[in-house]
């Protein structure tokens, strides 16, 4: 591990003995502030809410941009909880878990497990919990920073799963995992590459849909699970779920496959709307007008 990495892996540790609730009211303020500012993360979220809750009026919507922002601020700043504390101690924050007998019913099977979970709530947290019950692997890009990713590794510990990388041979590893009955992560709602997607709805309009997860599910024949990790009021601390994937996520027609690939994620989303990542341009796609563009 590169010096300055591990300078802030030190420093990750000492911030991470502040209580949680202290952490997530310093991110709240930070997303208040960003709203103020009136930068790319608040055009986003507002852009976003207005095409998924367009029911609203002006001053309710405004409402709820206020709370998605305030949900973004905390998102960030309680990694440093997360990643900071270790990851045993995080796990002691999760005060409930609901559809666990879904997930051990579908580890039983034999079939192989495939986790979809959104970018909603702490997913971090949700790794760590996961890993604990059984050996996973998780589909990710390698972040920009190279030396990045030992620090991931490090603060992650015995709990870190295994990290495929999202091109041709890591798929085929992840085939051969579901293949002998094991457990993969995804994140269902990762704006794919040009190229490797279909156009489904959305919460009412259409977003560029990775294909990947309906093919494995497909091929293997493994069981779809959603799964995400609800952040508590108050920094009282987080509740997981679990849910059913929707009935068509594992067809061949690949168009009907990812319209209920979403739905899977609207069902989460709907449990904990305004900690969904609604700054992430979800809609935008390279060969159709951007509702970003001011």
């Amino acid at each position: 591990m590169r010096p300055d990495i591990y300078l802030v892996y030190l420093l990750l540790r000492l911030l991470g003995l502040l209580p949680l609730r202290w952490l997530q009211a310093i991110g709240a303020g930070f997303g208040r502030l960003a709203l103020r500012r009136g930068g790319k993360m608040a055009h986003y979220t507002a852009v976003n809410l207005a095409i998924t809750r367009p029911q609203l009026d002006e001053r309710s919507r405004a409402a709820l941009v206020r709370e998605a922002m305030a949900e973004g601020g905390k998102s960030i700043t309680e990694i440093v909880k997360i990643w900071g504390s270790g990851a045993e101690h995080a796990l002691g924050l999760v005060r409930e878990v609901r559809g666990e007998a879904l997930f051990d019913a579908a580890l039983a099977s034999g079939k192989g497990v495939i986790i979809a979970a959104p970018h909603l709530g702490c997913w971090e947290l949700l790794n760590y919990w996961l890993c604990r019950k059984t050996p996973m692997a998780i589909l990710y890009r390698p972040p920009r920073i190279a030396a990045v990713e030992a620090l991931l590794r490090k603060v992650r510990g015995a709990l870190a799963p295994e990290q495929v990388r999202a091109e041709g041979a890591g798929v085929r590893a992840l085939y051969k995992r579901l293949a002998a009955g094991g457990t993969v992560g995804i994140l269902p709602d990762q704006k794919p590459r040009a190229g490797e997607g279909e156009f489904a709805p959305f919460f009412g309009r259409e977003a560029l849909t990775m294909v990947l997860l309906p093919r494995l599910a497909a091929r293997t024949g493994a069981t779809v699970l959603f799964a995400f990790a609800e952040r508590l009021p108050r920094g009282e601390g987080y509740r997981i779920h679990f849910l059913p994937a929707p009935a068509g996520l594992a067809e061949n027609d690949l168009p009907h496959a990812c319209a209920a690939l979403n739905r899977g994620v609207e069902d989460c989303v709907k449990l904990a709307f305004a900690q969904y990542q609604w700054h992430y341009k979800r809609y935008s796609a390279d060969n159709r007008p951007s509702p970003y563009d001011r």
